[in-house]
């Protein structure tokens, strides 16, 4: 048997449930396990310890699961970390934030060991095709194993394979037992207990019922203390519960209501209004196992994404590089004509441009979502604005554009501080956005400036609407273009930002022009 050196974290503020999620780790065979309160807590640890795999509740103080997610992500040590967050609620905006920020995988609560034991597997095995950063968390067993070889000690509490709602019938009478039974179990996978310690162990198996039917006046344990037992524990805690009993009182049931009963029955019981309850509650509790469902089906969608952009990046970025180094060997060749060496520069452009957005679109999605990370490095930027205007000249050769570029003379290369594919997508933004406004035979200049953070103006006569001045650089805005999608100045705006850099757009209705400003930080002399 293969020896599971996994090492898992998990953070919840509830005491009960960190003890759940630890007591299902272990019986699958987890090597060491960290525990935490709150984000805080478990940034700390993760930064001290090697953890291969994190289980964090959504809902904490101090810091939440999200802010978590994103610290982690943009963390250039942590972020290839399998990360599962738990829930218990849903709203559709903050799960799709959750799964932006690179969530490896949903557990909506409550969830079972084998829910638990599936997701493990599946955030291994995605996560290993992502990256070899971080090793695949073998179980000790896999998880259909282990849960196979767990029936035979579990057999009192394991549902057949049954896909119908359970219910649960708690009463000591075994007539009554008998009469509530015969009314569900057609409809219904019927459990039952005749104490409140059984009803307790079933609602808090691997296995829970769906709906509690629950007797109140029993010996021992009555069933208020069975249900604000069952609150107290994660499992059990969210399962409704009827209590059906001969209390008629209006303070008994202002009690069963107060510890989260859903209805309250009083006996001798309408057998037809109880079908009719039943019912309705099991509608309501198939909604909330849908929620599952959909949590799984938006993170496959994500997920999907990612792989089309992983196959993207990878499988044709190389091939690209390869056939932009054989263009510019083939270009150094003095024995071109002119027109050989005018195509050899447009091809040389196309493929920038493909390699560009290919780099872009995954970059851009971790700056939206948090999770960019700089890693910042001189950059020779007149030599990419040099490239800029060669091939931004002969994409716009028919409206006989003049490109002029004021660069500092003898004070050696201008270099930022930044990321060279960065500078030169925002640049050939800004540039080729420039070109398409001015006007025909007219002049688009792009000014150096040698100052400390650097200064980079580009200019071109025309002046932008008014209507759209104030939103330039938001998502999508664009007029009077046959072709475009907006997002060439958001893009540069979220690049340049993202440099620790600043973008302005300044317009002269007087001077007929429009100056765009980048600044940059200066890579240290």
């Amino acid at each position: 048997m293969a020896v599971n050196r996994s090492v898992y974290l998990v953070v919840d503020d509830f005491e009960v449930m960190r003890k759940v999620i630890i007591g299902h780790l272990r019986l699958l065979g987890a090597y060491k396990i960290w525990t935490a309160t709150n984000g805080v807590e478990a940034l700390h640890i993760l930064r001290r310890e090697q953890i291969n795999l994190v289980l964090s509740d959504l809902n904490m103080p101090v810091m939440s699961g999200l802010d978590l997610l994103k610290t982690v992500r943009a963390d250039e040590r942590l972020c290839a970390t399998p990360f599962v967050i738990i829930t218990a609620e849903y709203d559709r905006h903050l799960i799709k934030a959750v799964i932006d920020a690179g969530v490896s995988d949903l557990l909506v609560k409550p969830f079972t060991l084998q829910r638990l034991t599936t997701c493990v597997e599946q955030v291994c095995a995605w996560q290993h095709r992502k990256t070899s950063k971080f090793p695949t968390l073998p179980l000790s067993k896999s998880g259909s194993a282990f849960l196979a070889e767990n029936v035979s000690s579990r057999k009192a509490l394991a549902l057949p394979s049954d896909p119908r709602p359970s219910l649960l019938i708690v009463d000591d009478a075994n007539d009554n037992q008998l009469v509530l039974s015969d009314l569900f179990k057609d409809e219904y996978l019927v459990r039952l207990a005749n104490d409140g310690p059984t009803a307790l162990t079933i609602c808090r198996s691997d296995t829970p019922p769906d709906l509690v039917l629950l007797d109140v006046m029993m010996p021992d344990m009555d069933g208020f203390e069975v249900a604000r037992l069952m609150r107290e524990h994660p499992v059990s805690e969210n399962i409704p519960i009827i209590f059906v009993t001969a209390m008629t009182d209006s303070s008994a049931r202002w009690t069963g209501m107060s510890l989260g009963a859903v209805d309250f029955v009083s006996k001798p019981i309408d057998l037809s209004m109880l079908q009719l309850r039943v019912s309705n509650f099991m509608r309501y509790v198939a909604l909330h196992k849908n929620l599952q469902t959909e949590c799984d089906n938006m993170l496959a969608l994500a997920r999907l994404r990612d792989d089309v952009d992983h196959i993207t990046r990878h499988d044709m970025r190389g091939p690209l590089a390869g056939a932009l180094g054989l263009v510019q060997l083939l270009a150094n060749n003095d024995t071109l004509t002119p027109t050989q060496s005018t195509q050899l520069s447009l091809l040389e452009e196309t493929v920038l441009q493909v390699l560009n957005m290919i780099n872009l679109s995954s970059e851009i999605f971790k700056i939206e979502t948090g999770r960019f990370q700089l890693n910042a490095q001189p950059v020779m930027i007149e030599d990419i604005v040099q490239c800029i205007v060669k091939m931004t000249s002969n994409t716009f050769v028919s409206k006989k554009l003049v490109l002029h570029i004021d660069a500092p003379v003898g004070k050696g290369p201008v270099q930022a501080l930044g990321d060279a594919l960065f500078c030169y997508s925002l640049l050939q933004n800004l540039v080729k956005n420039a070109c398409e406004a001015a006007p025909i035979q007219s002049q688009v200049d792009i000014v150096l400036s040698d100052t400390d953070p650097l200064r980079i103006m580009i200019k071109n006569s025309g002046t932008v609407p008014v209507d759209i001045r104030n939103n330039f650089f938001d998502k999508f805005t664009t007029r009077n273009k046959t072709s475009g999608n907006g997002l060439g100045t958001y893009s540069a705006k979220l690049l340049v930002e993202a440099q620790g850099g600043q973008i302005e757009m300044e317009v002269s209705d007087d001077d007929n022009t429009t100056s765009l400003w980048v600044t940059l930080p200066r890579a240290p002399s």
